[in-house]
């Protein structure tokens, strides 16, 4: 069956789908490039700022917004640019910047759960419409007996019913892989926060006068 032919069968609902598989392509695509450019040399630069902090830690701010075009630079520089805050309030600052971050790597997760949700139904709602259509033109002789081939058209009443499950089951795998994507960021968000709000707990336990000096806390670096 060419584009042609799957047009001419899959009725009026067949639009619609097309307007939803367009919208989950470009939402998959999106997301396939900002998964590809966040996971190269991520690990990498959390160890670097980490190894920062636990030796310097104006060294350690500095390397952090040098890679805040990166979510684990921005995850860590919200903490790091507080200067001599308490360990509660570092705490909260992580957890916070990581809330933030995971937020925006769910972009696009209602879009690919609305066409998820929508295509079976519309493909289902097709296959009605011609359904009803097919019996529709069907005649009936004396007696009850049918004229004509009851299995007419049937095949292209299912057409709808067909697109949109391949669509619904292809934005499904994706829709769970950029979950399994996220969880994961969660982990390593979670990993790395606790190193590092290990150190600074350590660095807050040094008695004041030999405690090394923090950066001042700076508005214009955000």
């Amino acid at each position: 069956m060419n584009i042609i032919e799957l047009f001419e069968k899959g009725g009026p609902t067949i639009w619609p789908l097309l307007g939803l598989s367009i919208l989950a392509i470009g939402t998959v695509f999106e997301r396939l490039w900002f998964w590809s450019n966040l996971l190269k040399g991520e690990r990498k630069t959390a160890k670097q700022i980490l190894d920062a902090a636990r030796r310097d830690w104006d060294e350690a701010t500095h390397l952090a917004r040098q890679f805040s075009n990166q979510p684990i630079g921005r995850f860590l520089f919200t903490p790091l640019r507080l200067a001599n805050q308490e360990p509660e309030i570092f705490r909260l600052a992580l957890e916070a910047s990581a809330d933030e971050e995971l937020t925006a790597m769910r972009k696009g997760s209602k879009v690919l759960e609305a066409v998820i949700a929508l295509s079976p139904l519309l493909g289902l709602f097709g296959t009605i419409l011609g359904l009803q259509n097919s019996l529709g033109k069907l005649n009936f002789e004396e007696f009850g007996q049918i004229v004509g081939n009851p299995a007419l058209g049937i095949d292209q009443a299912l057409t709808s019913t067909l697109v949109g499950l391949a669509i619904a089951i292809v934005s499904l795998t994706f829709y769970r892989l950029f979950q399994g994507l996220v969880f994961n960021q969660a982990r390593i968000f979670r990993r790395t926060g606790n190193e590092l709000e290990l150190v600074y707990r350590q660095f807050w336990l040094q008695p004041s006068e030999t405690r090394p000096a923090l950066p001042p806390q700076n508005d214009s670096q955000e």
